[in-house]
């Protein structure tokens, strides 16, 4: 068979595809009537996940995983800007990680909002002025990203779905590496490259700003006062700038975990991780006594983070993130024994355990 064969053949498979696409947007369509109707939410994301886990066990063929899961993530998009009109509000401004880690989730095809904190990600959706937001919680590098757990305690809006990003960033600048005396970028970034810093430019000014983005677009107006920056190669790409080096963070492995937030809670999946926050009766073993509510019930906690309470000194509230569902009677039961030795429980969202 010689290549005009081949891509004869490809031809052929590209306009059955098409039509395909075409019937299943007819379907998709229909759906998006009968959710209306019956007044259930567009954005499903146990049915998406469950979708795209049958989907990557049925694979036979040459795709790995992460191409399925970018090709269908594309089909979905597509599927819910027909469904409706979906707004995404995120901490902007354009090409940020959080930009990029909603893309990962919702796609090309629904609409976007950039916003300028994270207080305006809740409000906009709270007001019903975007669908879902998207913000960052937790850093494998940095830890927990404190502005957001304070935001879910007088939040009426619920954890729908998260998402995993590996962070890479890189040196940019339109001026040559010799020439570079400050470096700008966000505060988690400039923490996560530290060491490459204090080993490349141990002289240089470092400069927080309030997004790695903004950050490429100072490197840009100020290169003759020998400014670069710190952020992601889309960044870059955004301003112009060269990419003197590299995936610079330092651990290879540096992953930011996103929350998307709205207005309904998520169904099960079989595969679940609920978040919770509490707070405690100010007396001896009140922790302890709280804790061994998930030791009884056998329930798997994987995350812990203190806060303060902000209504009054040394008192504090605590994040919690389990295996499991609300729903799951295991997972009730503990929550219902946690109630008895807090003075606050909150459920804050079950959403997919998904690690994409």
């Amino acid at each position: 068979m010689n290549l005009d064969d081949i891509r004869r053949q490809i031809d052929t498979i590209d306009r059955d595809l098409l039509d395909l696409l075409s019937r299943r947007a007819d379907l998709v369509h229909e759906v998006g009537v009968v959710k209306k109707r019956d007044g259930l939410q567009i954005y499903a994301p146990e049915r998406e996940e469950a979708l795209l886990r049958r989907l990557i066990e049925m694979n036979e063929g040459r795709l790995p995983e992460k191409s399925i899961r970018a090709i269908y993530r594309e089909i979905m998009s597509a599927a819910l800007a027909l469904e409706d009109d979906l707004t995404i509000a995120y901490l902007g401004p354009e090409g940020t990680w959080t930009h990029q880690a909603a893309i990962k989730k919702f796609g090309h095809s629904v609409n976007y909002s950039a916003q300028t904190n994270f207080s305006d990600v809740f409000d906009q959706v709270a007001r019903r002025a975007a669908s879902y937001g998207v913000v960052p919680i937790e850093n494998s590098t940095e830890g927990a990203v404190s502005h957001t757990l304070d935001l879910f305690v007088d939040s009426p809006l619920h954890i729908c779905a998260q998402i995993l990003v590996r962070i890479e960033h890189g040196l940019m600048a339109s001026i040559p590496r010799e020439q570079i005396t400050t470096l700008y970028s966000h505060p988690q970034a400039l923490a996560q490259c530290r060491g490459w810093i204090m080993k490349n430019f141990p002289n240089a000014e470092l400069i927080e700003v309030s997004s790695t983005t903004k950050a490429a677009e100072i490197a840009r107006d100020k290169a003759s006062q020998g400014v670069a920056a710190i952020g992601s190669p889309l960044a870059a790409e955004m301003y112009g700038l060269s990419l003197l080096e590299e995936s610079i963070q330092d651990r290879a492995t540096n992953t930011t975990r996103f929350l998307v937030i709205g207005e309904k809670p998520c169904p099960p999946t079989g595969k679940d991780r609920t978040s919770i926050l509490f707070s405690i009766h100010h007396r001896p073993g009140s922790l302890v006594k709280a804790l061994q509510a998930f030791d009884q019930f056998d329930i798997n906690m994987s995350k812990i983070e203190s806060r303060p309470s902000r209504q009054k000194d040394w008192e504090y509230i605590f994040y919690v993130d389990l295996s499991g569902h609300c729903d799951d009677p295991k997972v009730a039961e503990a929550l219902e024994e946690l109630r008895k030795h807090c003075s606050l429980v909150k459920l804050l969202g079950s959403y997919p355990d998904a690690g994409e």
